[in-house]
């Protein structure tokens, strides 16, 4: 086993360990619709966190993936309910937004070769800024089939899946698609693992760059409907702090902070322990905050793993 399976392998036996902590404290952890539970309260933390293990596995980083869900729901809700809107055209408005958002954080990054720390970080105060622009009250969305397809679930045995799963999946299995079977995968493990030596083997190192950005951007937007389906609503303040739980999940999911290692899938095991925490930690009536002392731990654990895994690496170079 290569040293690079080492923290996904970490992130699936913290995964096992947390589950079966849980279920043997509370049989009520054992029921299938639980364990649904956890894919649809976190889907839109999970979509953002497939944009953003693009952009970590490039070693990058984007701050602005949680103001972006907030701007993009409080825009689908006021385009539907005051705008009167169809709900596909408020939908493609606000993807193409997003993703015009993204792309011209890439933009920057590429051609005045910023910080993508700075740069995202002044798209974060844009998009969340704009989003208070458009309304600074929760606007319920009470079109009927916006509210049919919110209440909407499939039946599959004991568990009924509602459509936020069903987008969260999809997107999880676009990104493992994009990541292990494209060119655009193979350049941005490129891009990750060295640089410059990227450019020297011709990769298109510049567009690559521009392209994860417009990708995580438009994986924020699309979050930020899926709140909408979730919440049967947009706020401008939604998603506070996402970017956070964003980051966390995609490096508890095994992807280095350098760049160049980690797996989409292993996001999803990072996605779901979020979900197994907020989950036992409500079965032991603690106060939320717990949740992110809990993944406080883990996200120190994971980046001690890292450094650890680093060492020999940079010994052989």
């Amino acid at each position: 086993m290569s040293q690079h399976h080492i923290p996904l392998l970490a992130t699936m036996v913290v995964f096992a360990l947390l589950y079966i902590i849980a279920a043997a404290q509370f049989p009520a952890f054992r029921r299938p619709a639980i364990f649904g539970n956890f894919f649809s309260d976190n889907a839109f933390l999970g979509v953002a966190a497939v944009g953003m293990t693009f952009v970590i596995l490039s070693g990058g980083i984007d701050l602005s993936v949680g103001a972006i869900v907030g701007m993009t729901s409080i825009l689908v809700a006021v385009l539907i309910q005051n705008r009167h809107f169809s709900p596909l055209l408020a939908v493609a408005v606000a993807l193409v937004i997003g993703t015009t958002l993204g792309a011209g954080m890439g933009a920057v990054i590429r051609y005045f070769k910023l910080p993508p720390f700075l740069v995202t970080l002044a798209g974060m105060f844009l998009a969340r800024g704009s989003g208070f622009l458009i309304s600074v009250e929760s606007v319920p969305i009470k079109d009927a089939s916006y509210a049919r397809l919110s209440e909407w679930s499939l039946s599959l045995g004991p568990v009924d899946v509602p459509a936020t799963t069903f987008i969260f999946v999809a997107v999880l299995l676009l990104g493992i698609a994009l990541a292990h079977g494209t060119k655009f995968g193979r350049n941005v493990y490129a891009l990750g693992g060295d640089d410059d030596a990227a450019n020297l083997m011709g990769l298109p190192v510049g567009p690559t760059r521009l392209r994860i950005y417009a990708f995580s951007g438009f994986c924020s937007a699309l979050a930020g409907v899926v709140y909408t389906i979730y919440s049967a609503s947009g706020n401008a303040s939604a998603a506070n702090g996402l970017e956070l739980d964003a980051i966390a999940s995609v490096v508890i999911g095994g992807t280095l902070l350098t760049g160049g290692v980690g797996y989409v899938a292993g996001t999803l095991m990072g996605v779901l322990i979020f979900g197994i925490i907020q989950t036992y930690i409500t079965f032991l009536n603690l106060s939320s905050w717990w949740t992110k002392i809990a993944v406080g731990v883990l996200l120190l654990f994971f980046v001690l793993i890292q450094k650890v895994l680093a060492r020999p690496a940079a010994r052989t170079s």
